[in-house]
């Protein structure tokens, strides 16, 4: 990780969950990295207990809500305007709605299409016109995916989710192999967890706290810092070797 000490991190949904553990890993790495929420004073605490703890790079803190290009497109220019531009994209924020295809509401849909898709491309867009300008050869963009994106699980709440997961393991590919057109070292890897503990199955089903609370409870979950561990792993892989998709589960998980 010593070459990416000092370099421009951008990590969106770091406010709580896999977001903010990365945001904190990079952050002990020594990267400069850019922590984004709509919630931003929960990224505000976390940075100050970056720097409480000594951490030699710094964490700063941008509120963006995904759902709107505008901020999306005005929080690049801040960050151009003050730390030139962005070296590393992960792509983290993500949400479920608990909408099913028979009988879901479109709004739940489209909020899980803007922002698990669409903010992730447009991030993904902006990430590589700002390595482009600055000659930046060798950034990299995690897209922080699911086990979802890689197999349809028999409950009518994810299925949505599920497609958006799907469409985020063709992006990354497509992205691949949109770098490799453009004959950049870019690289481009999505990191697809299984069950991890965090406020995602709280916040899915958020009517029915019991569910919530069996999603983590059937086995010992991953946890955040083991997702921030795979993003390290990643960014630590020599310039010559992509890894495009790391799969990772729980080892009791089945599916």
């Amino acid at each position: 990780m010593d070459r990416w000490r000092g370099r421009v991190a951008l990590v969106t949904g770091a406010s709580v969950g896999i977001g903010a553990a990365i945001a904190k890993e990079l952050v002990r790495h020594g990267m400069k990295v850019v922590g984004c929420a709509r919630d931003v004073e929960k990224i505000q605490k976390l940075a100050a207990e970056c720097q409480a703890a000594s951490h030699s790079g710094v964490l700063l803190p941008l509120k963006c809500d995904l759902n709107s290009e505008e901020e999306i497109l005005s929080m690049f220019s801040v960050i151009k305007a003050q730390h030139k531009g962005v070296d590393v994209c992960i792509n983290n924020a993500g949400l479920a709605n608990p909408e099913s295809l028979l009988n879901g509401k479109t709004s739940g849909w489209k909020n899980m299409l803007d922002v698990n898709v669409l903010a992730l491309s447009i991030c993904t867009r902006e990430a590589y016109q700002s390595m482009k300008e600055r000659n930046v050869d060798d950034g990299h963009i995690i897209n922080i995916n699911s086990m979802s994106g890689h197999r349809v699980i028999p409950s009518a709440d994810v299925h949505f989710y599920s497609a958006t997961k799907y469409a985020v393991t063709a992006l990354t590919e497509g992205l691949r192999q949109e770098l490799r057109e453009a004959n950049t070292h870019i690289r481009a890897t999505c990191i697809s967890p299984g069950v991890v503990e965090t406020e995602f199955a709280l916040r899915l089903h958020k009517d029915n706290p019991d569910k919530a609370a069996a999603s983590y409870s059937r086995f010992k979950p991953l946890t955040a810092i083991d997702v921030a561990d795979a993003v390290t792993y990643v960014l630590s892989a020599p310039p010559h070797v992509q890894i495009g998709d790391i799969q990772m589960r729980p080892v009791e998980q089945v599916s």
